[in-house]
């Protein structure tokens, strides 16, 4: 028997004209994606700020050498960019200017200023063609019956995987892109962090970093508690060309296989780059690394926790940092109760988000601890850590 159509509420004349303008934008916003490169590239972000943090357009123009006939077709450019939050605009005695906003200030290179991370290397390695050509086969990716463990997109298109040894044989430029984008990706905030969740740090006498590159972030929380013993734990070949300092312990190591002891251990932007079972070896490591709670003893996560509950614009980037790694790696971003489900695997009997620091989230776990009855006639019990 034939399935019958199912009959359609018909939108209004309005919500037709409002749900094909919605279209558009879905449709096209690769466009914007591709507007912010263009404006990375040409280093638009940075001539304003020479420029004095404000310019009109012909000056821009000028100063970037861009031939005069161009200058309409970067009007045009702007005003998609000015629309989409990434610059801000004003017109004065009939004199159109554009300046610097919270955005684009992030991507002004040379600034010497504290918590200024430059986020050029984020950009250049989302919009690359390696992203946007894994993006491009997500369709036949659901339909291909694949084995576990199920290879993202970008290694099943590309052979190898992302952040991997591999990467910088599939293309070296995308392997260095990718590593500066993750390193300023991961460091942004940090001093916020620090200041906002001073307790997490006060009392600290050690702490072990996991994947904490060349120690920026150690170096952060140094400058604010210079008391603390610091461990920076990364693999060799990319701890090999730091130079030591004596101020931090590098060591180089597995973190699937070892952490080296202390009484905090750090997994900062780590976790969403593993799927769930490598996420509780991971973790079952760190809690082998730390002392119990009574001294101190704890494991601090700094993640994206997802959270209908934000902003709409907030959750959105959350979704899309989500999708970005179901693309490109076989990690994903986790909500409360998916954290809560690693953590009880890996052996933490408690944990706590600490604050919510824009779309991350600050977690604290601790040990988990067992009462076992020695013998019936035992007076009290004994606690074990499993």
């Amino acid at each position: 028997m034939a399935v019958q159509p199912q009959k359609m509420v018909v939108p209004t004349d309005a919500e037709l004209l409002q749900a094909q303008a919605d279209l558009w934008r879905h449709s096209l916003y690769y466009l914007t994606s591709m507007a912010l490169k263009c404006a990375v590239e040409l280093g638009i972000p940075t001539t304003i700020h020479n420029l004095g943090g404000v310019t009109s357009l012909p000056d821009l123009v000028a100063a970037l050498s861009l031939p005069i006939n161009k200058l309409p077709f970067l009007r045009r450019l702007m005003c998609l960019l000015v629309t989409s939050g990434v610059f801000a605009s004003e017109n004065t005695a009939r004199v159109e200017t554009y300046r610097l906003n919270p955005l684009s200030c992030l991507l002004v290179e040379g600034v010497d200023a504290e918590d200024h991370t430059y986020q050029k290397f984020f950009v250049l390695g989302t919009v690359s063609r390696h992203y946007v050509e894994a993006s491009l086969t997500l369709a036949d990716w659901f339909k291909k019956d694949l084995a576990e463990p199920l290879p993202s997109p970008f290694e099943e298109l590309h052979g190898v995987p992302l952040l991997d040894e591999k990467t910088a044989l599939l293309d070296e430029e995308l392997d260095t892109i990718v590593k500066e984008g993750v390193a300023a990706h991961d460091n942004l905030a940090m001093g916020t962090i620090i200041r906002e969740c001073s307790d997490l740090f006060k009392g600290l006498q050690s702490l072990t970093d996991c994947c904490g590159g060349d120690g920026t972030t150690v170096r952060a929380i140094l400058k604010a508690y210079p008391h603390i013993k610091c461990n920076v734990l990364d693999l060799p070949q990319v701890i090999e060309n730091v130079p030591a300092d004596g101020v931090v312990n590098y060591v180089a190591g597995d973190m699937f296989k070892f952490v080296p002891p202390a009484q905090v251990v750090l997994l900062k932007l780590v976790l969403h780059f593993w799927n769930d079972e490598d996420c509780v070896k991971i973790l079952e490591q760190c809690r082998k690394a730390i002392p119990s709670r009574e001294e101190g003893g704890k494991v601090i996560i700094i993640e994206i926790v997802l959270s209908p509950s934000m902003s709409p614009i907030m959750f959105e980037a959350q979704l899309l940092m989500d999708m970005l790694m179901m693309v490109n790696t076989r990690g994903r971003q986790r909500d409360e109760n998916d954290l809560r489900e690693i953590f009880t695997k890996a052996g933490f009997s408690d944990y706590k988000i600490v604050k919510k620091i824009g779309a991350r989230g600050i977690i604290e776990a601790v040990r988990q601890y067992y009462c076992c009855q020695i013998m019936s006639s035992c007076p009290g019990a004994w606690w074990q850590d499993r």
